[in-house]
């Protein structure tokens, strides 16, 4: 029997940061009476004593496997400064591979790792794509024109501010020699203002307003430098930690999810059962043809859940996801793979 898909992670927190910044201090609450008795006047427990106490407290507690949280700070910022723009997430994909020795990519470009043996069968994934843009045309003058791509499957539709984060912005072109830097022309105020009605506002702009400067003057120039019709375009990625490890990066939450995902792979669970982790691609697709192929050529499985975090500021350049949340994330992966 297929297990029914949903997501699998924290959203029971409060939507402000210092919210999400709140640790789990379980264990302080539990070890602070031993502490606040050791550090009393009067009859003191011996070190021997106290080593004892901290065992059988710590024993009673749930045990879970140990990941370091710097590893996981670090695997966030890795995958927050990645782009995978749906059905051109083949950079990402190599990432993974080499990250994961043993892995496989299918035909889709799924990466998928398979842990353990045996019954019951259960699928752990995260979507790698993202909302984004590939090159519709070259200029004769050396200017790029854009395409949106993505955004119309998984109940998930850009919203409309979305292209607006382009105007001005830097961004970065991934053509056949490698990224290249480019930046988003800006409409001359001097040229356009008043052109409309008087009291009408400026058009809104589209991504059809978005002209890409590479610094080169002619198409022939665009093109030496490897970039042509269809390379993908994403803003370009600079992810900052700030405050209580929170993150901000466009599409954070996915790729803090996959982090914690794959975090959990390599605390090296003892997996109950089969255990097939999968980072999917093309799921912003109305068919989510990712996950679809997953299921056909590995399937059936008794459970599938989904990697998911929530943030602030979606689908924004500076879309926030606390790490605190990530490190919880974690954890419930790994007992949900170990079967506790």
């Amino acid at each position: 029997m297929i297990g029914r898909k949903k997501d699998f992670g924290i959203r029971h927190r409060g939507s402000h940061p210092e919210g999400w910044a709140r640790g789990n201090t379980t264990l302080k609450r539990v070890l602070a009476p031993v502490l606040q008795h050791s550090a009393m006047l009067g009859p003191r427990l011996s070190v021997g004593t106290t080593s004892a106490v901290l065992i059988l407290v710590l024993s009673a507690l749930p045990p879970v496997r140990l990941f370091a949280q710097g590893d996981l700070d670090r695997l966030a910022l890795r995958f927050a400064s990645m782009t995978a723009v749906t059905g051109l997430e083949q950079a990402m994909v190599d990432s993974l591979r080499a990250l994961f020795p043993g892995s496989t990519r299918d035909h889709v470009g799924n990466v998928t790792l398979t842990l353990g043996q045996g019954s019951p069968k259960r699928l752990f994934t995260c979507p790698l794509d993202e909302v984004g843009y590939v090159v519709g045309n070259i200029l004769p003058d050396g200017f790029l024109l854009l395409r949106r791509v993505g955004g119309g499957g998984a109940g998930r539709t850009a919203s409309p501010l979305f292209d607006q984060q382009l105007e001005g912005h830097r961004v970065t072109v991934f053509g056949a020699r490698g990224a290249v830097p480019g930046v988003v022309a800006v409409k001359s105020t001097h040229l356009t203002r008043g052109r409309g009605a008087p009291g009408t506002p400026d058009p809104v702009f589209t991504v059809d307003n978005a002209y890409v400067d590479l610094g080169a003057s002619s198409a022939a120039e665009v093109q030496g430098l490897g970039v042509a019709v269809l390379a993908p375009v994403s803003l370009a990625k600079r992810p900052q930690l700030y405050g209580e490890r929170l993150l901000a990066a466009p599409v954070a939450g996915r790729r803090a999810a996959c982090a914690a995902l794959a975090a959990a792979v390599q605390a090296k669970p003892k997996v109950k059962g089969t255990v097939v982790v999968a980072f999917t691609v093309q799921s912003l697709y109305t068919s989510n043809a990712g996950l679809a192929s997953v299921k056909a050529l590995l399937g059936p499985f008794d459970d599938i859940k989904t990697a998911a975090l929530p943030a602030r500021y979606a689908d924004t350049a500076v879309e926030t996801v606390a790490l605190a949340d990530a490190d919880r994330l974690v954890r419930e992966i790994l007992q949900w793979m170990e079967g506790r």
